[in-house]
């Protein structure tokens, strides 16, 4: 959500009636934030498909025509919040990926134990600090259209490329076991987070991790026949 450190208040919430200080793109940004927050948690709370414009109206306290000056119905609203859902899971992930690691050496371990903090971030935000943001990239985008899938899709790759940085992937063949990998995981975190099983979903952790540490023992990065 949009900040403003300088005012020391955050504008993602109602703003106060009258004479507030804030410029017109203050005021703006303010209001886009709090609908797309509020379009965040109906989704989560009701799915796609029984939350409304009405919804989004109530729990970000606009007006329709404040909604409608932003957005032109409500596919277009759940599309700005499932961007910032996308976003938000992947800083989140690498920023605790890329967090300093004192005393593991470079090279192979290191790439583990940052591949490692991130998966841990990311289970972390499906069981606690960003349950309805997972929710809403996971699993509700499949409501909204065929359009809303495949940027979806487009997103994965995103977690693929970060997954394949972090492991030091530089082959075809490992690149491709980075996107079975990422595919397989967003596949069965699905259901334990619609039924918000978070011991499920914890479960998951040592297996895949597991997994992940036999591929670069084999490793994921063969030298070719040349070498």
């Amino acid at each position: 959500m949009h900040t403003d450190a300088g005012m020391g208040a955050r504008l993602d919430r109602p703003l106060p009636r009258g004479r507030h200080g804030l410029s017109r793109d203050d005021v703006r940004q303010s209001q886009h934030d709090r609908m797309v927050g509020a379009m965040t948690d109906a989704v989560a709370a009701k799915g796609y498909a029984a939350t409304s414009v009405a919804d989004v109206l109530r729990g970000a306290g606009v007006s329709r025509e404040t909604f409608y000056q932003q957005f032109s119905d409500k596919l277009d609203c759940f599309m700005s919040a499932f961007e910032e859902a996308a976003t938000s899971l992947i800083d989140r992930l690498e920023a605790a990926a890329t967090a300093a690691l004192p005393g593991v050496p470079a090279g192979p371990e290191e790439q583990f134990a940052r591949f490692e903090r991130g998966f841990d971030a990311y289970i972390d935000a499906l069981t606690t600090t960003d349950r309805a943001v997972a929710r809403v990239f996971l699993v509700e985008v499949h409501a909204a259209g065929p359009d809303a899938v495949r940027r979806r899709a487009a997103f994965q790759q995103v977690f693929v490329d970060r997954m394949a940085e972090l492991l030091g992937v530089r082959t075809d063949r490992g690149r491709f076991a980075c996107e079975v990998y990422v595919a397989a995981v967003s596949s069965m975190v699905t259901v334990p987070l619609i039924d918000g099983d978070d011991e499920a979903l914890r479960r998951l952790r040592d297996p895949i991790l597991d997994l992940v540490r036999q591929g670069l023992d084999e490793p994921l990065n063969p030298p070719s026949p040349d070498e």
